[in-house]
């Protein structure tokens, strides 16, 4: 009979088909991963810039409730996204939507089975970066444009 030293230890024995003992690999975290290696840095990009976008779409509703809620209250969103403040948000608020849609590409064409090599997976991921540069800037481009 083994004495386990740590209760998390008895998760980690498993048994193959044949019947014989075997330990269970653990799951890696944190301390395994290089942050500065591209997958590793995307892959944690793309998973804050999807919360960020969800924050986002709280903004969304606040100014869409208020343009339902009546001038007063349309008036105090449309000031608060035109000041400074507002800019750098709605700014930073388009950089993570063109990151998380390309970043979703490249996971759609990974589901299919294309770019897992690594000099793919670094081509694609300095395309998602490149992109999401290029896409930010023509969007406010066509704001600017737009609006003044």
């Amino acid at each position: 009979m083994s004495i386990v030293k740590d209760g998390r230890e008895a998760t980690m024995i498993g048994h193959r088909s044949d019947g014989t003992a075997i330990r269970r690999p653990l799951s890696p975290h944190l301390q395994v991963y290089d942050m500065l290696q591209m997958s590793s840095a995307l892959s944690i990009s793309h998973r804050i810039t999807g919360v960020i976008w969800a924050i986002g779409l709280l903004f969304l509703v606040w100014w869409l409730v208020a343009a339902a809620a009546g001038p007063a209250a349309f008036a105090a969103a449309q000031w608060f996204f035109s000041s400074f403040l507002g800019v750098v948000l709605l700014l930073g608020l388009t950089a993570a939507a063109w990151f998380h849609t390309l970043n979703g590409v490249r996971h759609l064409a990974w589901d299919a089975g294309w770019g897992y090599e690594i000099p793919t997976m670094y081509r694609t991921g300095r395309a998602v970066l490149v992109g999401t540069a290029a896409l930010t800037v023509l969007t406010w481009i066509v704001v600017l444009v737009a609006f003044f």
